[in-house]
């Protein structure tokens, strides 16, 4: 951290708003004198104050501390790559529950057979009819537990990592 850097910034910012230092100070509730030891760099804001410098000359706290301006390309750059991080993540959220809806329709219809032939009577041992129903049965615990992954966030970091190696395995 550049202290001269950051007192140059903040007279830099001082003097856009055409105020003078005793003015600052008074805004602040602090003394001419603080001010002026921020500005030569002989001293740093109190971190309490930083919020307030920051709102009072629209700049972010991380500006202050740095000492300069970040570029507006790169606020759009950034705002940019959260877009289509955004985008890629709703692209996958549907994909995945594309999938889940076709396996809650196989898993009901699972039940469904499953119920059918428990209360009909079918269900003879080493009869088709008990199969059938086992399945069923199976369809359904297996779908609880792939809902259960999904609704934990299990399921995507899966996929992350299947992402992942196969990105990096083909290169």
């Amino acid at each position: 951290m550049d202290q001269k850097k950051i007192g140059r910034f903040l007279k830099e910012l001082r003097k856009e708003k055409d105020i003078t230092q005793e003015q600052l100070a008074e805004k602040i509730k602090v003394s001419g004198r603080t001010v002026s030891r921020w500005e030569t760099g002989s001293n740093m804001p109190d971190i309490s104050l930083l919020a307030e410098l920051a709102h009072f000359y629209d700049v972010s706290i991380p500006e202050i501390i740095d000492g300069e301006r970040k570029s507006e390309n790169m606020n759009e750059e950034v705002k940019e790559t959260v877009l289509k991080l955004s985008d890629y993540t709703e692209t996958i959220n549907q994909k995945i529950k594309g999938r889940l809806f076709v396996l809650t329709v196989i898993a009901i219809i699972g039940m469904i057979a499953f119920v059918i032939i428990e209360f009909t009577g079918l269900d003879t041992p080493g009869s088709v009819y008990e199969r059938v129903a086992g399945a069923g049965l199976g369809l359904d615990c297996g779908m609880l537990i792939v809902l259960a992954m999904y609704l934990s966030g299990l399921l995507g970091k899966i996929k992350a990592r299947r992402e992942m190696k196969r990105k990096y395995n083909c290169k």
